[in-house]
């Protein structure tokens, strides 16, 4: 559930998963992925730094408690369980990630050349 990385590819996996997440963004992408993972997707919080910058383990014990017995608990769970429910539904055979990956595929198959439209593999 704590999510330290915050690296795009480990946010998906956590996603996938359906796992609700306590966000520790440091630097790079890692903040718009914080901002992702509690406004938008609303999958989990963002630990706040104190004035010196750092982030309390009492900060980190009061994310902990919001994403698992707080306000927020039941809409974290239900809709981080939904996003991987998504997921699953996406790479599954004749999910919309099978078909543009084999529909990629495809075009890379055929050689029409380097340069691809989207149209091409969706």
């Amino acid at each position: 559930m704590l999510h330290v990385t915050l690296w795009l590819n480990s946010t998906l996996e956590a996603i996938s998963l359906g796992v609700p997440m306590v966000a520790l963004p440091q630097w790079s992408d890692r903040p718009t992925n914080a901002k992702f993972i509690e406004s938008v997707w609303r999958v989990g919080v963002r630990a706040k730094r104190d004035e010196k910058m750092i982030v309390t383990r009492e900060e980190i014990e009061r994310c902990v408690r919001e994403v698992m017995v707080g306000e927020k608990s039941d809409e974290i769970r239900i809709n981080a369980s939904k996003m991987g429910e998504q997921a699953k539904r996406a790479v599954a055979n004749g999910g919309s990630s099978d078909i543009a990956i084999n529909n990629f595929v495809e075009v890379l198959m055929k050689g029409k050349g380097t340069k691809l439209n989207q149209s091409d593999i969706i």
